[in-house]
């Protein structure tokens, strides 16, 4: 009895969490809009202050970008209740016609999960199998490019080997050596590694608990993605 008041309690916290955090995302344009962000805290760090990934993006695109990337998201999250709020990144997606749809995620579903960044493996395969062409993540993707969406899902950067995350480290490269594969045989869908601007030796690039970005990093991340938006879009025209 005691542990399942403390399991309700837990879950009403994160729902109270979870709508002042949804609360403070944008209001997505009904029918779509120009470019949607959707994903985890990684996407969402230094929002508070407009200096989240997103917020790069816009300044250096001179285009609207919306973002509805929640702390805390999982890919998938079970919990009907904790999904309503943005804490399942599927269902951040608002719908409606974008021209472009950009992703990260997957870290907290092996961080939550019973596996708890050991042996996730499992919980890799379920998210993208072994051929990179099935599982909820490839899914997900289609269902996004067939609304006539680009597609940009960002890779997670290495951490400084001091953040909360780094035992998940083996197993999201295995997870986005697959997304990767799937977007190189998938039209319209772009894997961009955002490792490839972050410096782990750089403390300046971490935040304080050495795991999420700095401003800094935030705006290199976000004028990276912009860059491969750019180029990408005049490719199109």
């Amino acid at each position: 009895m005691i542990k399942t008041l403390t399991s309700r309690v837990r879950l009403m916290a994160l729902l109270l969490v979870g709508l002042a955090l949804a609360a403070c995302t944008d209001a997505a344009p009904k029918g779509g809009g120009d470019i949607l962000v959707i994903g985890d805290s990684v996407m969402a760090w230094n929002g508070s202050s407009d200096q989240a990934i997103p917020d790069a993006m816009a300044a250096s695109l001179g285009r609207n970008v919306v973002s509805k990337a929640v702390p805390g998201a999982q890919f998938s999250n079970d919990s009907t209740l904790l999904s309503a709020v943005g804490f399942d990144i599927q269902d951040q997606y608002p719908g409606g016609r974008w021209n472009w749809i950009v992703v990260n995620g997957g870290a907290n579903d092996l961080g939550f999960n019973d596996c708890k960044c050991g042996a996730c493996t499992p919980v890799v395969d379920t998210l993208i199998a072994a051929d990179a062409a099935t599982g909820e993540i490839p899914a997900f993707l289609a269902r996004l490019r067939s609304t006539g969406a680009q597609v940009m899902w960002m890779g997670y950067y290495a951490g400084n080997g001091k953040g909360s995350f780094e035992g998940c480290r083996d197993d999201l490269v295995l997870l986005e050596r697959r997304i990767a594969r799937f977007a190189a045989q998938t039209p319209g869908v772009t894997f961009l590694d955002s490792e490839t601007v972050i410096d782990r030796q750089d403390p300046s690039l971490f935040a304080s608990d050495n795991t999420h970005p700095s401003p800094k990093a935030s705006a290199l991340i976000g004028a990276y993605l912009a860059k491969g938006i750019s180029a990408r879009s005049a490719r199109s025209q």
